[in-house]
């Protein structure tokens, strides 16, 4: 892979084969055993031959309605999933935050998920020490949160100190997944500024939102999927407004040029 490259997706295919027999209990295992039926599935393409290279320094916007295989081709470049067919070549120190709170241990204290957190973004112990108070500041929690068990925290405040913490270990790519819809209107504003400074230091940023407005500021590329293939890649504003006319019309451009 180039070296100018941090992600290069080569013909990326997932697919899902997903039950269409009722919950599964003993009684029903019985009865298909008994009856010699066959269960019965669907298969879901949640991302179909995509290829995609990303440039070191790039912030790239994913758009795309519920279902378009945007969470999928994430968790894929994270390593979370692996591909059907295809492949991922990543250049890089990644740090994620996919989903609220994944990766904290609901019974650990946020200062003991905070060294979690950096453990696995491969800082040492002194490192995490250096960051830790940092990430509490930012996290904002209320006085003595950051000592009691993130079972006890609201949504907003998982929220937060997963932005915190994910923000907070220098990746070389990061990738987030509505992260910036987290915490109150405050901390939104805190979170585009820390955004800001990260593209300002020309880390890779891979940013799926529904708020479009969000990738029309910060990404200076965007790609639209639908139904697991990417429509369009091209300017933020251009995909953003075939998008929206997408969404008005219902139906899709013969090609990039009729957005």
């Amino acid at each position: 892979m180039p070296a100018e490259l941090a992600i290069r997706i080569e013909d990326l295919s997932i697919t899902y084969k997903v039950s269409l027999e009722a919950k599964r209990t003993l009684k029903n295992a019985v009865m298909r055993a008994s009856l010699k039926q066959k269960e019965r599935t669907r298969t879901i393409e949640a991302v179909k031959e995509l290829s995609l290279d990303v440039p070191h320094g790039s912030v790239l916007g994913i758009v795309g309605s519920n279902g378009a295989g945007k969470s999928t081709l994430m968790r894929c470049i994270a390593g979370i999933l692996s591909p059907t067919d295809g492949r991922v070549i990543v250049n890089g120190k990644i740090s994620t935050l996919l989903a609220l709170g994944v990766g904290f241990n609901p019974a650990l204290s946020g200062r003991d998920n905070i060294i979690l957190g950096g453990l696995a973004s491969g800082l040492n112990m002194e490192e995490i020490s250096d960051k830790t108070d940092e990430i509490a500041e930012f996290a904002a929690l209320p006085d003595g949160f950051i000592d009691l068990p993130v079972r006890t925290y609201s949504s907003g405040m998982y929220g937060r100190l997963s932005f915190a913490v994910a923000v907070s270990m220098t990746p070389d790519i990061l990738l987030l997944d509505e992260a910036l819809s987290a915490g109150d209107a405050a901390f939104k504003e805190k979170s585009f500024e820390r955004m800001r400074q990260l593209c300002a230091e020309a880390r890779t940023i891979l940013i799926v939102s529904h708020a479009l407005a969000t990738v029309t500021d910060l990404c200076d590329t965007a790609i639209w999927m639908h139904k697991g293939s990417m429509v369009a890649q091209g300017k933020p504003e251009e995909i953003v407004d075939g998008y929206l006319k997408f969404l008005n019309v219902g139906s899709l451009p013969s090609s990039y040029e009729d957005m």
